[in-house]
């Protein structure tokens, strides 16, 4: 590899400085490279970068390509007619997360009104592009319902389950992150052009990948691994076996976050992933928001109580007025002779059990008989289930 300085990168001077020497590392190398992870936290950005140009670095020449067609400056100024930043390490909106990753990203090109902050405390919401019409109802309302709580969805912005997450927290008046697997100069998928400008608008767009790069399996990969740092945790929605958003679920559980999946019919291909994850590795069952935050939310703010069926004047029987209740008939009455019978009670202990199903509104005296009050009559149903989605938080 011919060798090169500063003053032979057009625009090379500006690399002294850790924004831009970390921005030049980004369009030499690939993520998740080790040689430049190891090289940097030896030396630093900048001593790291001087090596790597002066041919000091081991396996450096593999890269002298794109080392000759660096201009800083031509880069510089791209990103300011983009609208696009460069975060790194260190600075207020850097997302802590990044930094337990192995390879942690050399740094972020960030593009939206709102700081990247906003991905502190914030839930993945990830899934398969070939969604069925569930999936994207579920992803929707996990995405407005973890926006009315005040928390930030993160997802990938792909077909699917991320655009609908996406829009559900757009729908809630929510900021939302999406983590692109190729530059900010190009919108991706192209159809979602329109999608990633709201989120620009309300939230955040960003990557790791320089404006020009284009997106790739192995870059994709090393999106999710964003994904699933950025945030507490995951939760995939819909996903076959080789889903991706799996491997978004495996980094985050190698990152000690939590991982939950929403379960789908038995006879869906779409939720085998689901499936696998909730029976191998697991992964929490949720189903709505409330119960996404019971797992990810702030201990002693967010839990919820279990979802029970809803409690009844019945269900609040003991077990002597609930047979007695049941052998009262519905459209005839029974005298005491009757229940007796049924009921194998004495008479006191009959009579009194008839009387507080009488004051409970449960059953009626005819004449010298007894009988059920139609259900439409009984007063005092009481609502033990939880509502899906409080507003608020």
């Amino acid at each position: 590899m011919s060798q090169r300085t500063w003053g032979e990168v057009p625009g090379g001077e500006v690399l002294r400085d850790e924004r831009w020497a970390r921005m030049a590392w980004s369009r030499i190398v690939e993520p998740q490279t080790v040689m430049a992870r190891d090289a940097i936290r030896a030396h630093g950005a900048v001593d790291a970068l001087e090596r790597l140009l002066a041919g000091a670095e081991p396996d450096g020449g593999r890269y002298a390509q794109r080392i000759e067609a660096l201009h800083i400056s031509q880069a510089r100024h791209a990103l300011a007619r983009l609208h696009v930043r460069v975060v790194i390490p260190g600075d207020d909106e850097w997302p802590p997360g990044l930094d337990q990753l192995a390879e942690p990203p050399i740094c972020l090109y960030v593009k939206g009104d709102l700081d990247l902050s906003i991905a502190d405390g914030s839930v993945a919401v990830v899934g398969s592009r070939a969604a069925t019409s569930y999936g994207l109802s579920v992803a929707a309302d996990l995405g407005e319902g973890l926006a009315h709580r005040g928390v930030t969805v993160v997802s990938g912005a792909a077909f699917g389950i991320d655009a609908a997450a996406h829009r559900g927290s757009l729908a809630a008046g929510g900021p939302t992150v999406a983590v692109l697997a190729r530059g900010l100069d190009r919108p991706y998928p192209q159809a979602h052009d329109g999608l990633l400008r709201d989120i620009a608008a309300n939230g955040v767009v960003v990557s790791e990948l320089p404006p020009g790069w284009a997106p790739y399996r192995a870059r994709f990969i090393a999106r999710n691994r964003l994904i699933a740092a950025m945030s507490v945790g995951t939760v995939v929605v819909e996903a076959g076996l080789r889903s991706g958003s799996l491997n978004t679920a495996k980094e985050a559980r190698e990152l000690s976050r939590h991982v939950a999946a929403v379960p789908g019919p038995v006879t869906s291909v779409q939720s085998a992933g689901c499936h696998t994850l909730l029976r191998e590795t697991g992964a929490t069952l949720v189903t709505d928001s409330a119960e996404v935050l019971d797992v990810m939310g702030r201990l002693g703010f967010d839990a919820v109580e279990p979802a029970r069926a809803p409690v009844t004047l019945e269900s609040e029987l003991d077990d002597t007025a609930r047979a007695v209740w049941s052998a009262v008939p519905v459209r005839t009455s029974a005298d005491l002779t009757k229940l007796e019978r049924l009921t194998a009670l004495d008479p006191a202990t009959l009579l009194s059990v008839l009387g507080r199903l009488s004051v409970l509104g449960l059953v009626e005296r005819r004449g010298e008989g007894w009988r059920k009050v139609p259900q439409g009559r009984v007063e005092g149903t009481k609502s033990g289930s939880r509502p899906s989605d409080p507003p608020g938080r």
